[in-house]
Protein backbone atom coordinates (compact mmCIF):
# COMPACT_ATOMS: atom_id res chain seq x y z
CA UNK A 1 0.00 0.00 0.00
CA UNK A 2 1.22 3.76 -1.00
CA UNK A 3 0.43 5.94 1.59
CA UNK A 4 -0.31 9.98 1.18
CA UNK A 5 0.14 11.67 5.49
CA UNK A 6 -1.45 13.90 6.47
CA UNK A 7 -0.05 16.63 9.40
CA UNK A 8 -2.22 15.27 12.12
CA UNK A 9 -0.88 11.59 11.62
CA UNK A 10 2.66 13.05 11.45
CA UNK A 11 2.21 14.34 14.32
CA UNK A 12 0.55 11.47 15.99
CA UNK A 13 3.44 9.31 14.48
CA UNK A 14 6.20 11.60 16.53
CA UNK A 15 3.73 11.12 19.85
CA UNK A 16 4.48 7.71 19.69
CA UNK A 17 0.85 6.38 18.07
CA UNK A 18 1.46 2.82 17.15
CA UNK A 19 -1.53 2.63 14.86
CA UNK A 20 0.36 5.12 12.84
CA UNK A 21 3.94 3.60 13.37
CA UNK A 22 1.95 0.19 11.82
CA UNK A 23 0.66 1.59 8.70
CA UNK A 24 3.89 3.61 7.76
CA UNK A 25 5.84 0.18 8.84
CA UNK A 26 3.62 -1.93 6.47
CA UNK A 27 3.39 0.65 3.28
CA UNK A 28 5.35 0.80 0.36
CA UNK A 29 5.69 4.37 0.05
CA UNK A 30 4.72 6.98 2.31
CA UNK A 31 4.28 10.34 1.23
CA UNK A 32 4.33 13.74 2.23
CA UNK A 33 2.29 16.67 0.09
CA UNK A 34 3.89 19.38 -0.11
CA UNK A 35 1.41 21.13 1.93
CA UNK A 36 1.82 19.01 5.22
CA UNK A 37 5.67 19.80 4.67
CA UNK A 38 5.32 23.43 4.71
CA UNK A 39 2.18 22.80 7.94
CA UNK A 40 5.02 21.22 9.93
CA UNK A 41 7.48 23.72 9.03
CA UNK A 42 5.41 26.65 9.70
CA UNK A 43 4.51 25.04 13.05
CA UNK A 44 8.02 24.04 13.98
CA UNK A 45 8.57 28.02 13.73
CA UNK A 46 5.98 28.82 15.93
CA UNK A 47 6.79 26.42 18.76
CA UNK A 48 9.30 26.17 21.20
CA UNK A 49 11.37 23.44 19.68
CA UNK A 50 11.84 24.18 16.05
CA UNK A 51 15.46 22.50 15.39
CA UNK A 52 14.64 19.53 17.30
CA UNK A 53 11.20 18.85 15.48
CA UNK A 54 12.98 19.94 12.12
CA UNK A 55 15.56 17.37 12.80
CA UNK A 56 13.00 14.63 13.77
CA UNK A 57 11.36 15.16 9.94
CA UNK A 58 15.08 15.10 8.42
CA UNK A 59 15.38 11.85 9.37
CA UNK A 60 11.61 11.07 8.47
CA UNK A 61 12.74 12.10 5.19
CA UNK A 62 15.91 10.70 4.89
CA UNK A 63 14.23 7.50 4.48
CA UNK A 64 14.50 5.56 1.25
CA UNK A 65 10.66 5.55 1.24
CA UNK A 66 9.30 8.94 1.95
CA UNK A 67 9.02 11.29 -0.91
CA UNK A 68 7.98 14.69 -0.74
CA UNK A 69 5.22 15.08 -3.17
CA UNK A 70 4.39 18.19 -5.13
CA UNK A 71 1.61 19.47 -6.88
CA UNK A 72 1.94 19.95 -10.59
CA UNK A 73 -0.66 20.80 -13.79
CA UNK A 74 -2.14 17.83 -13.37
CA UNK A 75 -2.70 17.88 -9.97
CA UNK A 76 -4.57 21.78 -10.41
CA UNK A 77 -7.29 19.32 -12.69
CA UNK A 78 -8.22 17.00 -10.07
CA UNK A 79 -8.23 20.09 -7.27
CA UNK A 80 -10.78 21.72 -9.71
CA UNK A 81 -13.17 18.21 -9.83
CA UNK A 82 -12.83 17.87 -6.04
CA UNK A 83 -13.45 21.87 -5.79
CA UNK A 84 -16.36 21.85 -7.69
CA UNK A 85 -17.91 18.13 -6.32
CA UNK A 86 -17.53 19.66 -2.79
CA UNK A 87 -19.20 23.24 -3.80
CA UNK A 88 -22.17 21.28 -5.36
CA UNK A 89 -22.41 18.96 -2.20
CA UNK A 90 -22.25 22.00 -0.19
CA UNK A 91 -19.48 20.71 1.97
CA UNK A 92 -16.12 22.11 1.08
CA UNK A 93 -13.41 21.62 3.11
CA UNK A 94 -10.27 24.07 3.91
CA UNK A 95 -7.98 24.87 0.50
CA UNK A 96 -4.71 23.17 1.69
CA UNK A 97 -6.34 19.68 2.38
CA UNK A 98 -8.18 20.12 -1.36
CA UNK A 99 -4.35 19.91 -2.09
CA UNK A 100 -3.77 17.05 -0.19
CA UNK A 101 -6.80 15.47 -1.62
CA UNK A 102 -6.02 16.42 -5.46
CA UNK A 103 -2.40 14.72 -4.85
CA UNK A 104 -4.07 11.78 -3.31
CA UNK A 105 -6.37 11.30 -6.13
CA UNK A 106 -3.77 12.09 -8.62
CA UNK A 107 -1.73 9.53 -7.56
CA UNK A 108 -4.07 6.17 -6.19
CA UNK A 109 -2.66 6.98 -2.81
CA UNK A 110 -4.54 5.87 0.71
CA UNK A 111 -4.70 8.89 3.26
CA UNK A 112 -3.68 8.74 6.51
CA UNK A 113 -5.30 11.21 8.16
CA UNK A 114 -8.09 11.97 11.12
CA UNK A 115 -9.74 14.71 9.27
CA UNK A 116 -13.29 13.59 9.10
CA UNK A 117 -14.15 15.90 6.39
CA UNK A 118 -12.25 13.35 3.66
CA UNK A 119 -15.21 11.53 3.95
CA UNK A 120 -16.61 13.53 1.84
CA UNK A 121 -15.15 12.18 -0.87
CA UNK A 122 -15.63 8.78 -1.06
CA UNK A 123 -13.41 8.04 -4.13
CA UNK A 124 -10.43 8.80 -1.50
CA UNK A 125 -9.30 5.85 0.21
CA UNK A 126 -9.12 6.34 3.94
CA UNK A 127 -6.84 5.13 6.52
CA UNK A 128 -7.26 6.47 10.64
Amino acid sequence: MRLLLDTNRYIDLCRGDAGVAQHIREAQNVFLPFVVLAELRAGFLCGTRPRRNEAMLGRFLNNPRVDVLYADEQTTHHYARLYRQLREQGTPIPHQDLWIAALAVQHDLYLLTRDQYFERLPQIPRLD
